[in-house]
């Protein structure tokens, strides 16, 4: 995911903190991946840190097994407990996109997700077909300079008058490029169908015949998807914070038109966290909520004027309208670590400094490598790729384009950034669209745990309500927090559901909403005693035999993840 020590810029915009990309440990990717033999077989070979790596042969085409082949970049955090009674097998996790990279996740939390979820299991994720170190990869630039000196601004309909039409432009330029390097069509391999018959095969080649999995964001488009392909290879299946739950027709269709109905309340929850927090919580404090959000009105519409200029020890730029549009969009994404900095950030900019606000999506300045082929990382072609084979043929106009854009509008202020995720669609190489795009309902071997937050910026979880109706037995929990995904917010009661429900099957009861642990602008970390305290626990939440040192292990692996899984952005 990293040409040097930085991540694509697309890519980067899911991870929020320079700090966490630079910690991660990626320098050894060349020397393990290119010598790694891809096999039918799992064949682990111990890499990074703690960790197991494996390429895993697969059909490119499942329509024709016999045919070309693809590889699949396979990691895992083994089982302390394998070859014994109590372990219980793999978990596979998807951390979302499309296009997240598996590896990265796990060379980042692997560590703390096998805490969450107990030592018997492997926790296992990929690099999905087309993307990251999985073979063949989209890619549609034949050099890394290339793709960084194309990919130069973000896309935020409204910075100029002439916006959309910017966006639409480009996408003609990219659909053109994708339609030059899609040697052998390989693209329409690249689909979500496909990859869930490669989940099955990788559950299959641990002698297991029923899958175990976690999927975030687009990950619950795939869960959803292989239960309706595969409705009698369930085990356990956690669809957390769900874009199938955004509805996975709307998805399939293109359109990504329900994302945003939550999105403005999930910013409200900054305005009213920040008041409640006070001044000396939240240094962009004023006499009430809609006070705050008058503030950043104004301050929003200075830097549209007049941007302000940064230099940091790493890169240089400016903080304007596009760059603070799309930064307050992703602190949405991750509220309980980025609405503080968020804070410091908008109260410097008040006064001209935009060093914070600019190092909340910092990466450092690319190093080019000139003529050098792309390196396999995780690069945001993948997740194009995915995205724009699995939707409906997108051929609209600029003028076309206009009544979907104001719908999105009317939703949420936010559809000038998501508007571009459709038009990036919209000069795709022309394919027979083949693969699976619904129903999605099935009678499953056990049942679905889907859960939603009710704020939730991208995923609304009146989609959670719906997909779950097509699965009987599905059991919708709650986690009443903002932010994207349940890992997005401190909440005991919620990861103790998700860890009863992958070691004993059990479901909580219908209509049971987890609450959080503290505030937003608490200023302190989380308080373990109140955790602990019998008024706070949950009946599902006591994770090791009650023992308080346990739990508290948890709850910082807990926070640890909150740190550091950031849900891929699909833009």
């Amino acid at each position: 995911m990293m040409p040097s020590k930085a991540f694509i810029r697309l890519v980067s915009l899911g991870a929020i903190f320079l700090d966490n990309v630079l910690a991660q440990d990626t320098s050894q990717d060349g020397l393990i991946w290119d010598k790694l033999e891809t096999s039918p077989e799992l064949k682990w070979t111990d890499c990074y840190t703690q960790l197991q790596c494996a390429r895993f042969q697969v059909p490119l085409n499942y329509s024709n097994p016999e045919g070309d082949a693809a590889s699949i970049a396979v990691i895992r955090f083994p089982s302390p407990l394998a070859n014994t009674a109590d372990y219980k097998g793999p978990i596979l996790i998807n951390p979302g996109g499309p296009g997240g990279s598996g590896v990265e996740l796990m060379v980042q939390n692997g560590a703390e997700l096998s805490q969450v979820l107990g030592p018997n299991f492997d926790i296992v994720s990929f690099d999905p077909r087309g993307v990251g170190r999985s073979t063949p990869r989209a890619s549609f630039f034949d050099t890394e300079a290339q793709r960084r000196f194309f990919d130069t601004s973000f896309d935020v309909i409204n910075a100029t008058s002439d916006g959309l039409a910017r966006i639409w432009a480009r996408a003609q330029i990219t659909g053109a490029l994708a339609t030059q390097h899609n040697q052998k069509n390989i693209f329409e391999h690249f689909n979500t169908e496909s990859t869930a018959r490669d989940m099955l095969r990788i559950v299959e080649a641990h002698g297991r015949k029923n899958i175990q999995y976690w999927g975030f964001s687009y990950g619950t488009v795939l869960g959803a998807t292989f239960a309706s392909l595969f409705p009698d290879r369930i085990d356990r299946l956690v669809l957390d914070a769900c874009q199938g739950v955004v509805d996975a027709e709307n998805y399939f269709a293109t359109l990504w038109s329900n994302n945003l109905l939550d999105t403005d309340k999930t910013l409200q929850s900054f305005f009213d966290g920040c008041f409640e927090g006070g001044p000396d919580l939240c240094p962009f404090y004023e006499s009430s909520p809609q006070a705050i959000s008058q503030k950043l009105d104004d301050l929003t519409h200075t830097i549209f004027l007049r941007p302000v200029p940064v230099q940091t020890k790493f890169s240089y730029g400016l903080v304007d309208y596009e760059r603070l549009r799309i930064t307050i969009f992703q602190t949405l994404y991750s509220p309980y670590e980025a609405f503080p900095r968020l804070a410091q950030g908008l109260a410097d900019l008040m006064h001209g400094n935009g060093t914070v606000l600019y190092q909340i999506l910092e990466q450092p300045v690319f190093d080019c490598a000139c003529g050098a082929p792309a390196p396999l990382m995780s690069i945001p072609d993948g997740g194009r790729a995915i995205m724009c084979t699995d939707g409906a043929e997108v051929r609209d106009t600029v003028d076309e384009l206009e009544p979907y854009v104001q719908g999105l509008l009317r939703d949420s202020q936010w559809g000038e950034v998501w508007a571009s995720i459709r038009i990036g669609c919209s000069a795709w190489p022309k394919q027979e669209k083949r693969h699976f795009k619904g129903p999605f309902l099935g009678n499953t071997s056990h049942p679905i745990l889907w859960i939603g937050n009710t704020a939730d910026p991208v995923t609304p979880i009146a989609g959670a309500r719906k997909m779950a109706k097509g699965f009987p037995g599905s059991v919708l929990l709650t986690q009443d927090s903002p932010g994207h995904c349940s890992i997005a917010a401190p909440s005991v009661c919620t990861i103790g559901f998700v860890r009863g429900y992958f070691m004993n099957g059990t479901l909580p009861d219908e209509g049971v909403v987890c609450p959080v642990i503290q505030p937003i602008f608490s200023g302190q970390p989380v308080d373990i005693g109140g955790v602990l305290g019998p008024q706070k626990r949950s009946p599902s939440a006591s994770f090791s035999g009650g023992t308080e040192e346990k739990d508290e292990d948890l709850v910082q692996a807990l926070a640890h993840l909150r740190q550091n899984f950031r849900v891929p952005t699909p833009f």
